[in-house]
C-alpha cells in the first residue's frame, strides 16, 4: 500500500517543481552527478553544471520553476568574487598592480571601442543601445576561476593580473550602467554625479578600512568559536554586497572588496579558509553555474536570420575583443603564450555583470528581444570557451611552475608539536600549519609525552582524548596529521626520542610561565622541565611560542636577529619559515638585524626571485632589544632569534630572553626561535656541552665592559 501511495505521489507531481524540498534534492543530485558523468567525456565540471541548468530550466524540460534557485545563484556569484579577492596573493597583487591596471584598461577600452563600431555601423543600433551593448562586451565574469584554483595556479602573475583587471573593468562598466540608467530616467544632472561619487568613496572606505578593523577585533575577542568565525565572514560578504548596491554599483564589487579586506585576516592554511572554500565549492558556486544555464535558450537561433546575425556578431565580438586584450597584455609584459591563454580564458566568460547590464537595458526598453537572446547565447558559448581554454592552458602552466621550483633538500620537513593541554593545542597547531611548506606531503606530528610512573595508564587515556581533538582540529584544514604518544622518564627525553625517531626538522613548543626571568620552569605546568634540557637534546629548529590571540589578527611581524645570525646552519631554514608565515597571516614584515645579515637575506631573495615586501631596520646589539618597543604595537607578532650556547650568534644576554620578553611584552604574541645546530659528538667520556662553554667568563667580561662604559659616561658628565 505504501509503495502504491509513493507511485501515485510521483505521478501527481506537476512540473515545473515549486516545492523547495524536491527542487533542492534534484539540484544536489545534479551537483553530485553532472561533473562525474561529463568527466568521462573530458568536459570540465563547470560546463557540465551549465548544461544541466539548460536541461532543467524554462528553456529545457521545465523541471524547475524560474527563479526557484535565484537566492543560491546570486549567493554563488558573490562567493566567486569573494573567493577571488580572498585567495589573491596581496604581495603579488601590490607588486603587479600597475600591470593589472594596464590589463584592466585593455580589457575595458578594446571591447568598448570595437563594440561601439560594430553596434553603430554593422548592427545599426541607436546611441544608447550601442553604448549599453558595447559596455557589455567590456565586462566579464570569473566563471573559470574555480578551475585555476583547483590547478593551484592562482598565485601565478597571469592569474593575479586577470583578477585585478576584472575588478577594474567591471567597476568601470557598472559605473557606465549607472550613468545609462540615470540618463534613461532623465536624472543625469549635477546632483546625480555628486551622489554617485560620494557614495562610491564612502562605500570603498567602509569596506577597505572599517571591515579589517572589525574583523581583527572580532577574531581577537571570539577566539575559539569556529562556527561564529564562519558566519561572521559570510555576514560581512553579503553586507558588503548590499552596501555596494546602496552606492549605486553591483553587489559583486562589494563581494570582491570584502575578499580583499579580509585577505590578511584569513590565512590560506587555516581551518576557516578550508570551511569557506568547501562551502563555496560544494554549494554556492554550483548553484550559480546551474542558474546561468537556466537562462540559456537555444531556440532563439530558430527565430529568423536577425537573431542568428545578432547572436553570431555579439559572440564573435566578445571573444575577439577579449583575446586582443590578452594579446596586447602579453606583448606589453613579455608573457608566454600559455600565460596569455590563461588570461584570455579567465577574462572571456560573460555571465554575471553581462546579465545585469542586458536585463536592465531590456527592462528599460533600450534593447530588444533579439539582443537579449543573442546575449544569452553569448553567455553559453563564452563560458564554454573560457572554461576549455582555462583548463587547457592552466594545466600547462601548472606543469611549467612545478618544473621551475628550486630544488629542495632530500630531507622532507617534519613538524613536531608537543601538547599536553587542550587549551594550548589550537594556537600551536595553527602556527605549525602556517610554517609548514604546503608542497610537502609529510604530516604534522602532535606529540604527547606521559611520564613513566604509577599513573601512566590513566594519563595515557586522558592524553589520547587530547590527541583525538588535535587530529580533528588539524584535519579540518585537510592537512595530514599523525598523533604520537610517548611514555618516558621525563618530557624532554620524550621529545628528544620522538624527534630522532620521526626525523623531525622543526619543533613547536609553548610556554605559560610569564613571571620567571630565567629559562628555568619556562614550560611550567605544561612540561615541568627546563628549556635548557630540550635545547641540549634536540638540535633541530625550535620555536617557543606564547600566543594571546589568533595569528590572523596580526598586523606586522617583527623579526629581531642577533649579530652573526646569517652564519648559523639553520639560518635559511627559519628565514623561509618566517617568510611563509608572513604571507600566510598577511602581515607586513619588519626585520631588525645587522648590515651583513640584511645582505644575506637580500641575496637569498634575489637568488630565488621571491617577491616579499620587507622593511629592514638597522639593529646591531641584541641588548638594545627594548629600544624597539616604540616600533611594536599591540597587534604585532614579535619573533626573536635566540641561539644555543657556544654558537656563533650566541650572546649571554640571550639566555634570559624568555623572561624579558614575557615582562616587557606581556600582551603580545611572541615566538622565540632557536636555529638548527650541528650535533656535537663528545669523544671524551663524561664531558658535557656545558663543560666546554666560556659563557661564565664571557658574562664577566661583558659586565666589566658595561661597568667601564658607565664610568666613562660619569667622568664625561663631570667634565
Amino acid at each position: 500500500m505504501n509503495v502504491l501511495n509513493g507511485i501515485k505521489l510521483l505521478i501527481d507531481i506537476k512540473l515545473p517543481l515549486k516545492d523547495p524540498i524536491p527542487i533542492f534534492s534534484l539540484v544536489l543530485f545534479i551537483i553530485l552527478l553532472a561533473p562525474i558523468i561529463l568527466r568521462k567525456f573530458r568536459i570540465p565540471s563547470i560546463i557540465g553544471l551549465i548544461l544541466a541548468g539548460m536541461a532543467i530550466g524554462d528553456h529545457g524540460f521545465k523541471i524547475i520553476e524560474k527563479g526557484s534557485i535565484d537566492l543560491f545563484g546570486k549567493a554563488g556569484l558573490l562567493y566567486i568574487m569573494f573567493l577571488a579577492g580572498l585567495e589573491l596573493d596581496m604581495t603579488e597583487f601590490r607588486k603587479n598592480r600597475n600591470r593589472s591596471l594596464v590589463f584592466g584598461a585593455f580589457t575595458f577600452f578594446i571591447p568598448l571601442i570595437l563594440g561601439y563600431v560594430i553596434c553603430m555601423y554593422v548592427l545599426h543600433f541607436n546611441f544608447m543601445a550601442t553604448l549599453l551593448v558595447s559596455s557589455m562586451f567590456a565586462t566579464h565574469t570569473l566563471v573559470a576561476y574555480p578551475l585555476a584554483s583547483r590547478l593551484g595556479i592562482t598565485k601565478n602573475e597571469a592569474v593575479t593580473v586577470a583578477v585585478g583587471g576584472t575588478i577594474i573593468t567591471d567597476t568601470a562598466v557598472l559605473v557606465i550602467l549607472a550613468i545609462i540608467t540615470g540618463a534613461a530616467a532623465g536624472n543625469l544632472n549635477t546632483q546625480f554625479w555628486i551622489r554617485l561619487s560620494v557614495s562610491l568613496v564612502v562605500f570603498a572606505t567602509i569596506i577597505l578600512w572599517i571591515f579589517p578593523m572589525i574583523g581583527r577585533w572580532f577574531f581577537k575577542k571570539i577566539k575559539d568559536d569556529k562556527t561564529s568565525h564562519f558566519i561572521f565572514v559570510l555576514a560581512l560578504v553579503f553586507l558588503a554586497a548590499f552596501l555596494a548596491e546602496l552606492a549605486g554599483v553591483e553587489g559583486i564589487i562589494g563581494a570582491f572588496l570584502a575578499g580583499l579586506a579580509l585577505n590578511q585576516l584569513i590565512p590560506h592554511t587555516s581551518p576557516l579558509m578550508n570551511r569557506i572554500e568547501f562551502t563555496g565549492n560544494a554549494l554556492f558556486i554550483p548553484f550559480f553555474l546551474i542558474s546561468v544555464g537556466m537562462l540559456v535558450d537555444l531556440r532563439v537561433l530558430l527565430k529568423g536570420p536577425e537573431a542568428l546575425l545578432i547572436a553570431g556578431v555579439l559572440t564573435t565580438m566578445a571573444l575577439v575583443s577579449k583575446y586582443l586584450a590578452a594579446f596586447f597584455t602579453q606583448l606589453s609584459f613579455g608573457y608566454t603564450s600559455t600565460q596569455r591563454n590563461v588570461i584570455f580564458g579567465l577574462s572571456s566568460s560573460h555571465a554575471a555583470a553581462t546579465i545585469a547590464v542586458i536585463l536592465i537595458g531590456f527592462n528599460m526598453g533600450i534593447i530588444n528581444e533579439h539582443v537579449l537572446n543573442g546575449t544569452v547565447v553569448l553567455i553559453l558559448i563564452t563560458c564554454l570557451a573560457g572554461s576549455f581554454v582555462t583548463e587547457s592552458a592552466g594545466r600547462k602552466l601548472a606543469i611549467i611552475e612545478a618544473e621551475r621550483k628550486p630544488a629542495t633538500e632530500d630531507t622532507q620537513e617534519r613538524v613536531l608539536v608537543p601538547i599536553s593541554r587542550q587549551g594550548h593545542m589550537e594556537p600551536l597547531l595553527d602556527f605549525a600549519l602556517m610554517i609548514k611548506d604546503p608542497d610537502t606531503h609529510t604530516p604534522i606530528y602532535p606529540l604527547a609525552v606521559v611520564q613513566d610512573d604509577e599513573e601512566a595508564k590513566q594519563k595515557v587515556a586522558l592524553t589520547n582524548k587530547i590527541m583525538e581533538a588535535a587530529v580533528m582540529y588539524a584535519g579540518a584544514t585537510e592537512s595530514k596529521v599523525q598523533a604520537v604518544t610517548r611514555i618516558d622518564l621525563n618530557v624532554s627525553d620524550g621529545i628528544a626520542r620522538a624527534a630522532k625517531e620521526l626525523m623531525i626538522t622543526d619543533v613547536v613548543l609553548g610556554w605559560t610561565d610569564k613571571n620567571n626571568s630565567t629559562t628555568e620552569r619556562l614550560f611550567g605546568s605544561i612540561f615541568g622541565t627546563t628549556l635548557d634540557n630540550v635545547l641540549q637534546s634536540v638540535r633541530e629548529t625550535i620555536y617557543v611560542c606564547d600566543f594571546h590571540y589568533p595569528l590572523n589578527a596580526t598586523k606586522k611581524l617583527v623579526l629581531v636577529m642577533p649579530k652573526n645570525a646569517e652564519y648559523e646552519i639553520g639560518f635559511l631554514h627559519y628565514i623561509q619559515k618566517v617568510f611563509l608565515l608572513s604571507k600566510q597571516i598577511g602581515a607586513r614584515l619588519m626585520i631588525c638585524c645587522s648590515t651583513n645579515t640584511q645582505k644575506a637575506i637580500e641575496a637569498y631573495l634575489q637568488q630565488f626571485k621571491l617577491s616579499i615586501e620587507i622593511n629592514f631596520k638597522q639593529f646591531d646589539n641584541i641588548e638594545e632589544l627594548l629600544l624597539l618597543a616604540k616600533d611594536i604595537t599591540k597587534n604585532d607578532l614579535v619573533m626573536v632569534v635566540a641561539a644555543r650556547k657556544g654558537t656563533l650568534s650566541h650572546r649571554p644576554y640571550l639566555d634570559g630572553m624568555p623572561g624579558r620578553l614575557s615582562r616587557h611584552f606581556p600582551a603580545h604574541n611572541i615566538v622565540l626561535i632557536y636555529p638548527e645546530q650541528q650535533e656535537i659528538d663528545y669523544i671524551e667520556a663524561g664531558v658535557q656541552p656545558e663543560d666546554l662553554t666560556l659563557a661564565p667568563i664571557q658574562e664577566q667580561l661583558a659586565n666589566l665592559n658595561k661597568l667601564g662604559k658607565a664610568v666613562r659616561r660619569i667622568l664625561k658628565g663631570k667634565r
